[in-house]
């Protein structure tokens, strides 16, 4: 296939404009650390919770909706969907708390929260094993994606496609620091919009679609678009939604969905002017996250199965490609006209820009503030921290490039990253509100949940992946909480100190409390109310839930749901706004 002058124009535009960006910005990024990675903790909620967005909106993204909707319809997103549930207690519960704790990363809290040399080598440990090999791992993912899209619309070599695309990428990076990443963010994520929508619409009137009726009507899509998996189909219901809102949501670290904040999402909101604005980013967040853009990818996905129906048909016309069921997306975009293609294909590596970008920022902060300056050369001049924040750039852009040629499947690669993490999320969630959980917890879960992996990944029992992470699950909790309850707690004047800036609330920390008081130790009194933010939390998950349905009764025809629905969502929406009022007046 090949792209029109129109086409290239486009695309060759918006790189200028990513470029130009990044230059313009760097001179102020470059002044210190907090600059950098943090852009000077003042950026308003609706820019943050939108770069949050883009980044999560990743060139691979599309592609794993894909997979999913072509192997298990509709329903099948729900292996995602209930991170959401993570999500919103994020929003109402966790953003504030790491706003107040004003750490420079999320890494930097471990010596904030924990103490003695197990809390310096997690935060060590933790820095080159999130920093380097996980973010290398979520890259790799992404670069799979550019090279399944260039291979199909460019007819690239792998190779061309990861260099390509990394090259602008890594230039506005590493000038621009995070400021230039969330700029071009707000830029990238309205092109992105707008490609994935025009996209949808004009797949879907083609010919060979012939229209949003008949597609649905279709008979390879008449039975992929249930919400819901099918109630009579115990395995289905199990590995599509049980187990997902069981266990997965909560127990799982995953990058942008992490449990108790963190990564890049906490990168935001300690970027953020202040604490309101941290909640209001992450709210946005989600929104527009879960409710607002997986419809335009459904719709491709669905309409791919009338046009390839078996993954042999994808393969027949595109026998050069890395052949999955995630190619269905880009397949597709091969009908789009010159213009609108165009378009299209700068969306998307509008996508890969704004999902690499932000990884490269948040582990090069890692490396430059958590590994260099606190182990390898404490003196370190901001100047220098800058510098070696910029050369880690390159090195992980390089990385993730050589890796993503040894990948084949998005959905695999997702299956994996939630395996390695499995078991640990319940720890993230509980060291702000369990005053026992110390490093030697977090140590255990990480290196367990690792193990486990790895295990499962290189032995053969017969066992679906869904079994695997139960088992993974189940084995890293009860080893963390054996390791809290039988090590020592952290000392008192680390709890006091972490106590008294984040003011958590719960009956965990009843315990320290009369310890301190024993000891004469003021504690700071918390102002939240946890029945109010919790309740604002369901709220906003039927907010989303019911927004992200009626949106899907509106496409296919059924007003009376999408009225129905569209009714809860305003209630909620008011009386989450109601409480927020009640919240900033109340005390405990």
């Amino acid at each position: 296939m090949q792209l029109a002058t129109l086409d290239w124009i486009l695309i060759g535009s918006f790189f200028a404009i990513f470029l130009i960006i990044g230059i313009l910005v760097a001179k102020r990024s470059g002044k210190n650390t907090q600059e950098f990675f943090l852009s000077g903790r003042n950026m308003p909620w609706w820019l943050l919770g939108i770069s949050m967005v883009a980044t999560t909106f990743s060139a691979d993204t599309p592609n794993l909706v894909t997979d999913i909707v072509r192997q298990n319809g509709v329903s099948g997103n729900w292996v995602w969907w209930t991170f959401l549930i993570t999500g919103m207690l994020t929003v109402f519960v966790y953003a504030k708390l790491w706003r107040r704790s004003k750490v420079l990363t999320d890494l930097q809290f471990y010596e904030m929260r924990y103490s003695g040399k197990a809390a310096a080598f997690l935060r060590g440990f933790r820095a080159l094993y999130l920093g380097v090999f996980f973010n290398v791992m979520i890259m790799a993912s992404v670069c799979l994606a550019a090279i399944k899209i260039g291979g199909i619309l460019f007819n690239l070599e792998p190779w061309e496609c990861v260099l390509y695309a990394s090259l602008i990428t890594v230039a506005y990076s590493s000038f621009g620091g995070l400021r230039g990443v969330i700029f071009t963010d707000f830029l990238q994520f309205i092109v992105a919009m707008v490609g994935s929508v025009w996209a949808a619409y004009y797949i879907i009137n083609m010919p060979e679609i012939g229209g949003l009726d008949k597609l649905l009507t279709h008979e390879n899509v008449a039975d992929k678009l249930n919400f819901l998996p099918d109630f009579n189909d115990t395995n289905s219901l199990l590995v599509l939604l049980i187990i997902p809102i069981a266990v997965q949501w909560w127990s799982v670290w995953y990058p942008g969905a992490e449990p108790g904040g963190g990564g890049y999402i906490a990168q935001r909101m300690l970027s953020a002017k202040d604490e309101k604005n941290a909640i209001g980013a992450t709210l946005l967040f989600n929104v527009a996250h879960y409710a607002l853009r997986p419809w335009p990818w459904i719709l491709i996905a669905l309409a791919s199965l009338v046009l390839y129906p078996n993954l042999a048909d994808i393969g027949n016309e595109f026998p050069n490609a890395v052949l999955g069921h995630d190619l269905g997306y880009p397949a597709m975009l091969t009908n789009l006209p010159s213009g609108l293609l165009g378009l299209v294909v700068a969306s998307l590596i509008a996508a890969f820009m704004s999902t690499i970008s932000t990884h490269l920022n948040w582990g090069s902060s890692y490396i430059s503030l958590d590994f260099y300056k606190r182990f390898v050369k404490p003196t370190a001049s901001e100047k220098e921290l800058v510098g070696v924040g910029r050369i880690s750039t390159v090195v992980l852009m390089a990385l993730s490039a050589l890796l993503a040629l040894a990948l084949s499947s998005a959905l695999s690669t997702f299956a994996i990253l939630l395996q390695i993490g499995a078991g640990t999320g319940l720890i993230f969630i509980l060291r702000w509100f369990w005053w026992r959980v110390n490093a030697y917890s977090e140590i255990t879960g990480m290196l367990v949940s690792f193990v486990m992996a790895l295990f499962f990944e290189f032995t053969e029992f017969g066992l679906e992946d869904y079994e695997k992470l139960v088992l993974g699950v189940a084995i890293t909790t009860i080893a963390w909480i054996v390791v809290t309850l039988v090590t020592r707690p952290t000392s008192t004047k680390t709890l006091a100190s972490f106590y008294n800036a984040v003011t958590p609330y719960g009956n965990g920390w009843k315990p320290f409390k009369k310890i301190a008081s024993q000891q004469n130790i003021p504690l700071q009194q918390t102002n939240d109310v946890f029945t109010i933010d919790l309740a604002s939390m369901l709220l906003g998950i039927v907010f989303v839930y019911t927004s992200l349905f009626a949106t899907g009764y509106l496409i296919y025809g059924n007003m009376t749901g999408a009225a129905i629905l569209i009714a809860i969502a305003a209630v909620s929406a008011f009386t989450i706004f109601s409480l927020w009022k009640k919240r900033k007046t109340s005390k405990i």
